[in-house]
């Protein structure tokens, strides 16, 4: 379909919607099996994003209004303040029974976040507004250290439970993206699966799946500054510019609100949490 419809527009670039736009594989490949040189997919392609494709109809459509807004990002969800957030880990368990609770300084914070992810520790990550879409894309995400091969397995049987076969997602800086796979196209929503580079994929095990691709997004500072700083400063420290990502949640929908990411990080064994600049770690 996508080869009929670039013969017959002779366009270089496709948009994607609907709930077939969330097969990351044939995404993927539409690079290599089409013309297409840009492809755009909805964070939210499936029934949810209708709510934008209705409302921008009236806009441009009814209204005549120009055309403006480019969606460059998925964060469109609730936020919670500081304030919010101490409120709810006051009032959580984790004020009591032996946990270590500090609030940080940015430099600081990214500084042992990253320690602990390469230590191979497993890290809840909450900031921000929640993303819109199925997928977790750095605001709402368990983040662990993707060069242990280990890890699947260990964030299954500790904390997600569910099949072994279903792949975990890398996050990498956007302009390292052509160093580690074997496409730079960017893929902001983990809409797209492209090869490891043969040659990498002993470095990252992890987040590669067995038939050596990944369902990368790839993080650029103006989308989402501060989830870029924890995958540069893990970089810093380790030489690898990828984290491994998965949602925050454990067989529920992803964590919304600090009191849901409190308990779904007691009712686990997650090892640290950071609830904006708070860490929380276990006894």
């Amino acid at each position: 379909m996508l080869q009929k419809l670039a013969a017959k527009t002779n366009a270089k670039a496709v948009c994607l919607a609907g709930g077939v736009a969330f097969n990351c594989v044939a995404n993927g490949k539409i690079f290599e099996a089409t013309p297409f040189e840009q492809v755009y997919v909805h964070p939210a392609a499936g029934d949810a994003g209708l709510a934008v494709g209705a409302a921008y109809y009236i806009w441009h459509q009814i209204l005549g209004k120009p055309r403006s807004f480019a969606m460059n990002h998925a964060y469109w969800g609730p936020a919670y303040s500081p304030e919010e957030i101490r409120s709810a880990t006051q009032a959580s368990t984790v004020s009591r029974g032996g946990y270590t609770i500090a609030e940080l300084a940015e430099e600081e914070l990214l500084r042992r976040t990253a320690a602990i992810i390469a230590d191979g520790k497993i890290l809840g990550w909450y900031q921000g507004r929640a993303e819109w879409g199925p997928r977790a894309l750095g605001n709402r995400s368990i983040v662990a250290d993707p060069r242990r091969p280990e890890m699947k397995e260990i964030l299954n049987r500790r904390i997600k439970h569910r099949e072994i076969f279903r792949p975990f997602a890398p996050s990498i800086l956007a302009e390292k993206t052509g160093e580690w796979f074997d496409k730079s196209h960017p893929s902001p929503f983990m809409s797209l699966a492209y090869s490891v580079l043969p040659e990498k994929r002993d470095k990252i095990p992890a987040p590669t799946h067995v038939d050596g691709t990944g369902r990368l997004q790839t993080v650029t500072r103006e989308a989402n500054p501060r989830y870029y700083a924890l995958i540069s400063e893990f970089e810093r420290q380790t030489g690898v510019p990828v984290v491994l990502n998965t949602s925050f949640n454990d067989n529920e929908p992803i964590v919304c609100r600090p009191e849901e990411a409190l308990d779904c990080f007691l009712r686990t064994q997650m090892d640290a949490l950071v609830l904006g600049n708070m860490l929380i770690t276990r006894p």
